[in-house]
């Protein structure tokens, strides 16, 4: 049977015990050049230093819940998706950092690597450190701070 094309999506971005401040929206948007990312988030930890802000690893990851336990409050986040076995950082899950900006951040981001029937039902997960792009298998991006389920909308 045709399967209807799925051309919205959006994920309620919440943070963990740690954070519950941070809160947001991200939207996915299919495109004839990709799908549209948009994020919106605020209540981010913010740098101390007058001189830099703080960045946040953002991943797709596999699983479909952002639940877990007293370790770790997202831990059936699962990891990063990779339908590929790609090497990091070329998971379909990695996207680029979020950059906070006085507990905020916003950034659209054009990607290719999925369409999003691939990536509903799945989550997006901000966390707490920058990822370094190198690390494997997930980029040392450190503890997961902020997560939503992503759901047709």
């Amino acid at each position: 049977m045709f399967q209807k094309s799925i051309k919205h999506a959006k994920a309620i971005i919440k943070g963990n015990s740690n954070y519950p401040n941070i809160n947001g929206i991200i939207t996915f948007k299919e495109t004839k050049d990709g799908v549209l990312l948009t994020t919106k988030i605020k209540g981010l930890p913010q740098s101390k230093s007058t001189c830099m802000g703080r960045f946040f690893g953002f991943h797709i990851h596999s699983g479909n819940s952002c639940t877990g336990n007293k370790e770790d409050e997202f831990a059936n986040s699962g990891v990063h998706y990779n339908p590929n076995d790609c090497p990091h950082p070329f998971h379909v899950g990695d996207l680029p950092p979020l950059m906070e900006n006085n507990g905020l951040s916003y950034m659209v981001v054009l990607i290719n690597k999925f369409k999003i029937k691939d990536i509903i039902g799945k989550v997006i997960i901000i966390h707490d450190m920058p990822d370094d792009f190198t690390s494997q298998p997930s980029g040392n991006s450190g503890k997961k701070i902020a997560c939503g389920k992503i759901e047709q909308s």
